[in-house]
């Protein structure tokens, strides 16, 4: 894969004429060339259900009048850029007014995305009826006329379906529609049949071509769908609704895979369709630089305009981010993630329920932003990963010890890890009794909401007080583990005729049982408090955190720094190389409207402070790509450095013997 993608959308309404007549092969390799791109994906079918080729499968644009896509890839093969072409599976507008019965249905036979064709926007086609073959051909039709260098298909994964073609092959192989599980798990065997499908179909005529179905999310705990892939691209716009945490989520789940993968953000504003709408230049440096400091390459959206014109201020604008990542990519390839705590998040323990979503849920959200801001190395981890190479394993807020949960943590333990667990995490699948050595008997939930936690060990930036705690908590009782803070219950509750103040009733300072509790391998808290940290961000809460990861990791920690808590850091080793790369990020994203993430100004840092301790023995140390060595000092652990300056992103090589 290339490491600096462009993903040109095409979704052209038919009612607009003069498709691509501004289109010009010099113009087109110009902008690619300003904007670095060394990939473009291309439009070969779009969601409105119109080719930009002449093609035998698919309805032409009617405001076409030439081959856009063999004129695409025949200007950007010429620069030696790649081409991956794109179809839409899951719309095709102009083929939903003519076969609506392939359309598919929810429970209240409406279709999606929108419910009606009498609002705009596009319907969802299931792959369960003839459309599937249809697609099959016009996929085939693409690989055999066109040398792309890959298959791009989108608005696909598992859907639970009610369309009359789901209902009666349900009812014939006598499964019950009444059953959401039977639902989904028919919604299953269509997408597995679709992928298993389409990778026959393209080898047929250009084996291990490389393909991606788009979902949108890679599901954490469902490996298998992302294995359908030759590879990943990790959808992910912080302005258009994912935020700057999901891509780290995300990376830190897929990197281990060893499958080669892209973080896919985009020019826009806001959302994919956003004509006229721009970042800021600093936007795109930064979340190009979170790509590569995560084991990926980087793909930016676009939106090509119906003239088929390529937007100079948009190339100005990626080329800013791109000319940065082409001086970094040699310490960017073939890297490894070096993680000290693995998080197994409630999406990979299958406790939230997959409904589809792109985005992640609070809890996990939460575990992801402290562990961030903490500056903590740690990977996202399923029942399949190995966890024997981590030293603390977090169980956040809802990991209920269902089979093989319960196994996997047991093995794990008797290894010698340690575990972090937090609110209902570590009890058995009813919720009723800790079954985890924690040190704790559980005793349900805490009747008061809010309540308060009173530390009894000091925080970098917190003095000891009793701290609101506004997510639900739970009673528990010392068994084997020792107190680290206790519960305060309030004087009552609030309600309709007992109430205090303007949000709650204040501490009774009144002792409710121990709140955080710690044996020689773990160390429990017994509130949701990653929920209550995406939800309410309390400084307490991160600090809780990370006292416990500093407790339970002790002198195994492998970096320490300074960098401040929007910063990030990753350590990818580079075993090829014999050589570490430590990424420092830093920029402030600020909100602005309703709910839109911006990074605007970068303000440069000073003199960041790393200590690290790998076991191989650290000979050189300099700053890339500006090939500037640093000095190094031993420390009893380690080495130790100070980086002078730094703006956006730093890498930071450490050379071994």
């Amino acid at each position: 894969m290339r490491f600096r993608q462009v993903h040109l959308d095409f979704h052209t309404s038919g009612l607009i004429p003069d498709i691509g007549r501004k289109f010009s092969k010099s113009q087109f390799q110009e902008m690619l060339q300003l904007g670095h791109v060394d990939s473009i994906t291309v439009f070969a079918k779009c969601h409105h259900g119109y080719a930009y080729f002449p093609s035998e499968t698919i309805p032409k644009h009617p405001g076409l009048d030439f081959d856009l896509l063999a004129a695409q890839v025949e200007a950007a093969h010429e620069i030696n850029v790649k081409v991956p072409i794109y179809l839409s599976v899951g719309l095709d507008e102009h083929l939903a007014w003519e076969h609506p019965e392939w359309l598919m249905r929810n429970e209240e036979d409406k279709t999606n995305w929108v419910d009606s064709f009498m609002k705009p926007g596009y319907h969802q086609f299931c792959l369960n009826t003839p459309y599937l073959d249809l697609m099959i051909d016009q996929i085939q039709e693409v690989v055999r006329k066109y040398d792309g260098d890959g298959i791009f298909l989108d608005i696909v994964g598992e859907r639970k379906c009610y369309c009359p073609t789901c209902l009666k092959q349900m009812l014939q192989d006598g499964m019950d529609p009444k059953d959401p599980e039977q639902v989904k798990a028919n919604g299953q065997r269509i997408y597995a049949n679709y992928t298993k499908r389409v990778r026959e179909a393209i080898d047929e005529i250009k084996p291990g071509l490389p393909v991606f179905h788009n979902e949108g999310h890679v599901h954490q705990g469902r490996f298998e769908l992302a294995r359908m892939n030759s590879h990943l691209e990790l959808e992910s716009l912080p302005t258009g609704g994912w935020g700057y945490d999901h891509f780290p989520l995300s990376a830190r789940y897929v990197q281990q895979s060893g499958m080669d993968f892209l973080g896919m953000t985009g020019k826009f504003h806001t959302f994919w369709g956003e004509f006229g709408g721009y970042k800021h230049p600093n936007a795109l440096r930064y979340e190009a630089a979170l790509s590569i400091a995560n084991g990926a390459r980087c793909s930016i959206g676009d939106q090509l305009h119906p003239s088929g014109l390529m937007d100079r201020a948009t190339y100005l604008l990626i080329g800013k981010a791109y000319q940065e990542v082409e001086r970094k990519e040699s310490w960017c390839v073939d890297v490894a993630n070096h993680a000290d705590v693995a998080l197994f998040t409630v999406e990979a323990a299958r406790i939230q329920q997959d409904n589809g979503s792109m985005y992640s849920g609070k809890i996990d959200m939460g575990a992801v932003r402290i562990l961030l801001e903490g500056n903590v190395l740690f990977n996202v981890v399923d029942l399949e990963s190995d966890w024997s190479a981590y030293k603390v394993l977090i169980l956040p807020d809802a990991i209920l010890m269902k089979e093989p949960i319960l196994n996997k943590v047991k093995e794990f333990l008797a290894k010698g890890g340690k575990v972090l667990a937090s609110g209902r995490s570590g009890l058995n699948p009813e919720g009723t009794k800790s079954v985890l050595p924690l040190g704790i008997e559980d005793l349900g939930d805490n009747p008061y909401k809010p309540d308060y936690f009173q530390p009894d060990f000091d925080m970098p930036a917190c003095e000891r007080a009793s701290y609101i705690m506004y997510s639900q908590g739970r009673r528990i009782a010392l068994n084997g583990g020792e107190e680290l803070g206790r519960r305060e219950d309030p004087y009552f509750n609030r309600e309709a005729f007992r109430f205090c103040s303007h949000q709650h009733t204040p501490t009774s300072g009144e002792y409710g049982g121990p709140g955080m509790v710690e044996t020689k391998q773990s160390i429990y808290m017994a509130w949701n408090v990653f929920e209550d940290y995406a939800t309410k961000g309390s400084l307490v809460l991160k600090e809780m955190v990370l006292f416990a990861l500093n407790r339970l990791l002790g002198e195994d920690r492998s970096l320490i720094t300074s960098l401040p808590a929007q910063g990030v850091t990753t350590l990818q080793h580079q075993q090829a190389e014999k050589r570490y790369v430590n990424h420092l990020l830093y920029a402030s994203p600020v909100k602005r409207g309703e709910r839109i993430e911006i990074i605007e100004d970068i303000l440069p840092i000073y003199d960041v402070k790393v200590e690290v301790r790998v076991p191989e023995d650290i000979s050189k140390v300099y700053l890339a790509p500006q090939m500037d060595e640093l000095p190094f000092e031993k420390t009893e652990h380690g080495i130790a450095y100070v980086v002078p300056k730094m703006e956006c992103h730093q890498m930071v090589v450490l050379d071994y013997k």
